[in-house]
């Protein structure tokens, strides 16, 4: 594909954003099934958060171009091949990963309608109704944002102008391809779907992977990009699923075991590869350190903030504890990675644990430097659970600086899940 004539010929109107339904990453899925089964009736509240405040979106994004994207999602359904593929398609060695009831649900589902307006140079975009139809407003709003702050840079540059920025930004991900290929024993996916420069480039990354990695580019998060490339669909769970959960405990007993019971509905459905724990939304240490002993079987944890040798410290030192090889389970570090983070993650941690790399933004969006005035970089922007059943969502982390929701809420969390003094990391993205 001649990606940059593409994109110079573009007729937004009749090129939405978002074609389909499983443009979307496959925890979203696996996650809306285990919510759809367990917390059906739920009431959530999702909402744009831009971390990088410097970066005035409504003032670079038009807002009738937003409201048209976002219309234009709320029309879609799951196509017939699109259906078929999920009810027939084998998803971490599993047939019939999703259940008849579940399928017969996505097949009717409609995205429900949004609240947007603008304020002090952003968007408030939020999302209110049923959890596992407003959960699934996500990853399309964030693709959305990006990519039409994308297409506002963009719009201005002539054609052999688009021609030179993407062979510079394509040969910058072969380059990253070919360090990687050194690395030995290497198992990356690509995790880049929600805050990506557009589908098509996210699309031809992928490409990219496939050609320049071979078996040790495991798969892409992307369900529609695994479905057209007949690669691996990759993902499990995310901080949402605690978020929530947490919010509708009663009593503070509730609060400290609403991780927990999160991992024993997950554990209802899934085995193998997907018993990962997600431990960092209200501190990885505490987290281990109160795990009830089942956890201890399951398969990894995932990495996805503050310093990842400390937390994979962590990890290794509580499979050891509770009697555990290490070098038969598995980390996989997620958290703004980019090719020398990888190398040096691999180099320190390969012979003590299996080791997995989600490779996002800086995989699927990094054209840092490319333009003037660093308009195409990519930032720092999320959709979160804010609200459920009216009560607030709480994020710690093991980087304060992602941290979410009001004072006192994040006081009494502080203090239920036992988290002291942290360490601020700047978030890049």
């Amino acid at each position: 594909m001649d990606i940059a004539r593409r994109v110079y010929d573009h007729q937004w109107k009749i090129d939405p954003i978002i074609r389909s339904l499983i443009d979307t990453d496959f925890y979203k899925l696996l996650m809306a099934q285990s919510v759809f089964r367990n917390r059906p009736d739920t009431n959530v509240t999702f909402s744009l958060i831009n971390r990088t405040k410097s970066i005035r979106l409504a003032d670079v994004i038009d807002e009738g171009e937003l409201r048209e994207q976002l219309d234009h999602v709320r029309t879609l359904s799951l196509s017939r091949g699109e259906s078929t593929w999920l009810r027939g398609n084998m998803f971490y060695g599993k047939r019939a990963m999703f259940t008849p009831d579940f399928m017969e649900w996505f097949e009717q589902l409609r995205l429900p309608d949004y609240h947007l307006e603008k304020r002090d140079g952003q968007y408030e975009l939020t999302f209110e109704g049923t959890w596992p139809e407003v959960m699934m407003w996500e990853i399309p709003a964030l693709a959305i944002i990006m990519e039409l702050r994308s297409r506002k840079v963009l719009a201005g540059m002539g054609q052999f102008e688009l021609q030179v920025l993407y062979a510079r930004a394509l040969t910058r991900v072969w380059e990253k391809i070919e360090r990687l290929r050194k690395i030995e024993p290497l198992s990356v996916a690509d995790f880049g779907t929600r805050r990506r420069h557009g589908y098509l480039w996210q699309d031809l990354c992928v490409q990219a992977m496939i050609e320049g990695l071979g078996d040790k580019f495991t798969g892409t998060s992307n369900c529609l990009i695994a479905k057209k490339r007949e690669v691996e669909a990759i993902g499990t769970n995310a901080h949402e699923l605690p978020m929530v959960y947490s919010a509708m405990a009663g009593n503070d007993a509730e609060l400290a075991d609403a991780p927990y019971k999160v991992l024993q509905d997950w554990q209802d459905e899934h085995d193998g590869n997907l018993l990962i724990v997600l431990p960092d939304t209200y501190g990885t240490e505490g987290f281990l350190k109160r795990a009830p002993n089942w956890l201890r079987d399951w398969t990894g944890i995932r990495i996805d903030s503050g310093d990842p040798a400390t937390a994979a410290e962590t990890a290794i030192r509580w499979w050891r504890d509770v009697g555990e090889d290490p070098r038969e389970k598995l980390l996989i570090f997620s958290d703004g990675l980019d090719v020398a983070k990888i190398e040096e993650l691999s180099a320190q941690f390969r012979d003590r644990v299996k080791v997995g790399f989600g490779w996002g933004t800086l995989l699927t969006n990094d054209f840092r430097g490319l333009v003037p005035d660093e308009g195409l970089a990519p930032f720092s922007l999320v959709c979160k659970a804010v609200a459920a059943n009216g009560n607030p969502t709480v994020k710690l982390s093991d980087n304060p600086n992602k941290a979410m929701g009001p004072k006192a809420e994040v006081a009494r969390y502080k203090r239920v899940f036992g988290v002291g003094e942290q360490s601020p990391i700047d978030v890049i993205v």
